[in-house]
């Protein structure tokens, strides 16, 4: 395969050249940076006393000339060079007549045109260096057919994402330890959890191991619940899932954890069995650390999930240099900005801010941010971002934006995190910006919609596979602050759409808002969305093929801890009477997937008198959730629900019926009676040994005698033994990048290095 340089840095060239020609030659060259180096960029200092020095230049896609030009005007410099050899290495196609014409450019201090590595000969030593070839992962991930193989395997998972998407993210990143270390985790545990504070990469980490990994032809499964990885899971197959946010991205939120846990204990474990599943998650170390706290199973020692845990965000004053770098030179930052940031000497404070951060770096070498600040401005403003991050947003936020446009980003903040198709996003904005509009005396039309995404998309949203989705986290960072007003909420309460918009409004509400009163006040506010609550359908028909169902919104038993919720805040009957009616009539009735665990957290919920006085409907409310509970089980849910129900009412302790415990004990003895059926069509290995360990956790809760689960255990082992060898497992793609030595970089290093940005 033949490589091209077009998306790597001066620098990031300069580091190929001298660990690839260091190589071929057998010596280590000590590194300088870029920028008026005197001819040096590598330097080795041989032990019999001769000296080798290399100078790289960058010039792919521009004429022979140039490179020429500049080289005439480095000849004074390699004149006084004391080496006894020269070796230029350089990405500027080069034919014979050009490497002869460029050895006289350059002098006797050249002593063979061999010593002239053009692109063809760069690629002929990758071939005899994969080694170097692997360590240098933004060039390995660059290569046309790596491309190309990434993006067939992502189309399904990210809608519409381009070629040039993924080549721009490459050429940004910034390679440091994480990833070697991400890729050691990953090849020893098969599950890693990417933590860290907001905006320092964790993301980009994420997709850049990903990509490894698509590149060895393995599918990404990006997914938003663990429901989800289950469904898609299947052992023959090589795959990589990713979790990004799976604790959320601006607070914990401590019901859905309680009730998810043990799912994501059980897919980790799931995944260590499996011989070709490797899982990566991210998430805020601060909401990390909180879960930790809150979680059984997070916490529990025999799971040990601090194994898995990867804290990013600690960069040495070199990679912090090569991200602003990579931003400038990416967005195409005009010189004149980059020539201030150079002279007024602010690029040390830049980089050494207590505040650094890869997310206000991308913001402010965004065309959208400077495009209105004066090149001389562009340092002053800089460290203002850094100072105060919100700020990057709020100017543009309420001063270049009319109430259409900041009505559809408010809109955006409480439904999905990742991205809402279009049709979803006009329902909610429509409702909600006609009641801010009548509300304020704003003015609005039949266009709004329309109009504002228009204006919006490409600075403020991005659009892409009809979903539409921030440009840019800290975006959302800013939102979250800036909707801290209980007037503001109070009138968006009414507005909502769907029960997962007020589900995420209440969630924030109980966050940001300590004092009973102001939640109140908005807990009142939903009683206009009992009908809906009551009646809009938990599942839906899917938009591209009607015969299936797919999620529609929250299910029954979110309904019910909502409506107890907000009746306990404020003492209205009327949430308690809507959630006696849910639970006595559920839309689409309880599913025990989606119901099973929180309903049975529901006996809890409604008996703690730490909470407050007596539920109003209490007895009726839990004679009606034990029957549904009773019915659900009955009506034979999987192995994996019934493990879910057993976790449940194991946690629920006194608190759950015995009706409910009775009823589910008579299930999975019957599982043992009919395991023959169970597992005479698994194919799936991890499934196999999956059901093995929830034998053996039923018949340690429910006195199952050791002789029916030694029996059942066997006929399981013997599903396994008899399906085909799957062959060994497949390790982690292994692109260590080694250890290279740190050079120094000072002040003048770092300077050094923007340099090249000011050429033309």
């Amino acid at each position: 395969m033949t490589y091209h340089f077009k998306n790597l840095s001066s620098a990031d060239f300069e580091d190929l050249a001298r660990d690839l020609i260091g190589k071929d030659l057998g010596v280590r060259f000590e590194g300088f940076c870029a920028g008026p180096d005197g001819g040096v960029d590598g330097r080795h200092a041989a032990t019999n006393g001769k000296s080798v020095v290399l100078q790289a230049k960058h010039y792919e896609g521009s004429p022979f000339s140039r490179l020429k030009g500049a080289m005439k005007r480095e000849r004074a410099s390699i004149d006084k060079l004391t080496a006894d050899r020269y070796v230029l290495a350089t990405s500027c196609q080069l034919t014979p007549n050009g490497k002869s014409d460029l050895a006289a450019t350059i002098g006797p201090h050249l002593k063979s045109e061999a010593d002239i590595f053009g692109p063809e000969d760069l690629n002929g030593l990758l071939r005899d260096h994969p080694d170097v070839l692997k360590a240098h992962i933004k060039l390995w991930l660059s290569g046309t057919g790596v491309l190309e193989r990434i993006l067939r395997a992502a189309a399904h998972a990210y809608a519409s994402i381009t070629l040039e998407e993924i080549e721009q993210k490459v050429r940004v990143y910034a390679p440091n330890p994480s990833f070697d270390q991400s890729l050691k985790k990953l090849d020893q545990h098969r599950v890693l959890i990417i933590s860290g504070p907001p905006g320092v990469g964790k993301t980009t980490l994420a997709e850049m191991l990903c990509y490894t990994f698509l590149s060895e032809e393995w599918e990404l499964v990006p997914i938003r619940s663990l429901e989800d990885g289950l469904a898609a899971f299947q052992d023959g197959k090589r795959q990589i899932f990713l979790f990004d946010d799976f604790l959320g991205r601006v607070a914990l939120d401590k019901k859905a954890l309680a009730h998810k846990d043990s799912e994501l204990a059980r897919f980790i474990m799931r995944i260590r069995r499996s011989k070709n599943a490797r899982f990566i998650l991210t998430t805020r170390g601060y909401i990390f650390e909180e879960a930790r706290q809150v979680s059984e199973h997070l916490g529990d020692q025999r799971l040990d999930v601090t194994k898995y845990v990867l804290d990013v965000g600690v960069y040495t004053r070199r990679i912090k240099a090569r991200i602003l770098y990579n931003h400038l030179l990416v967005a195409g930052v005009h010189r004149d900005y980059v020539r201030s940031l150079i002279e007024s000497k602010c690029l040390p404070a830049i980089i050494d801010h207590a505040n650094y951060n890869p997310r206000v770096i991308e913001a402010m070498t965004d065309a959208l941010h400077i495009s209105s600040i004066d090149a001389a401005e562009y340092p002053a403003k800089f460290l203002d971002a850094l100072k105060n991050p919100h700020r990057i947003w709020d100017a543009a936020f309420r001063n270049h934006l009319d109430n259409r446009c900041r009505h559809l980003l408010i809109a955006m903040f409480f439904l999905s995190e990742y991205g809402v198709e279009v049709p979803d996003l006009r329902v909610a904005y429509d409702s909600l910006h006609t009641a801010m509009s009548l509300a304020y005396g704003h003015p609005y039309g039949p266009k709004d919609f329309e109009e504002s995404l228009r204006i919006l998309e490409g600075s403020f949203l991005s659009i892409s596979g009809g979903k539409v989705s921030y440009i840019n986290p800290s975006l959302r960072d800013y939102l979250s602050t800036y909707l801290c007003d209980e007037d503001l909420l109070f009138r968006m309460a009414p507005t909502a759409k769907s029960i997962d918009w007020i589900r995420r409004l209440w969630t924030f509400v109980q966050l940001k808002f300590s004092f009973f009163a102001q939640q109140k006040r908005i807990a009142q506010a939903c009683v206009d969305l009992l009908d809906m609550m009551k009646s809009r359908p938990a599942w839906q028909a899917d938009r591209r093929d009607p015969r299936v169902l797919t999620y529609g919104d929250a299910s029954n038993t979110t309904r019910l801890e909502l409506l107890i919720d907000w009746w306990r805040v404020t003492d209205d009957d009327r949430f308690a009477d809507c959630a006696l009616t849910i639970a006595r009539s559920p839309v689409q009735g309880f599913d025990a997937w989606r119901d099973g665990s929180s309903l049975v957290g529901l006996f809890s919920t409604l008996t703690d008198r730490d909470n407050g006085r007596m539920f109003v409907h209490e007895a009726e409310l839990l004679a009606v959730v034990e029957a549904a509970l009773v019915e659900m089980i009955r009506w034979k849910p999987s192995i994996d629900d019934l493990s879910t129900l057993s976790d449940a009412i194991e946690h629920g302790g006194d608190d759950v019926p015995p009706s409910v415990s009775a009823t589910l004990k008579d299930a999975i003895w019957n599982e043992f009676d009919e395991i023959d059926s169970l597992v005479q069509n698994e194919d799936d290995e991890t499934q196999l040994e999956e059901i093995i360990s929830n034998l053996k956790k039923f018949a340690r809760q429910f006195d199952v005698p050791e002789k029916m689960l030694g029996s059942a255990v066997a006929k399981v082992q013997d599903r396994i033994d008899g399906l085909e060898e799957r062959g060994v497992s497949d390790p982690s793609p292994d692109f260590d990048s080694g250890e290279r030595e740190l050079d120094r970089f000072d002040d003048s290093a770092l300077t050094n290095l923007f340099m090249p940005l000011l050429e033309e």
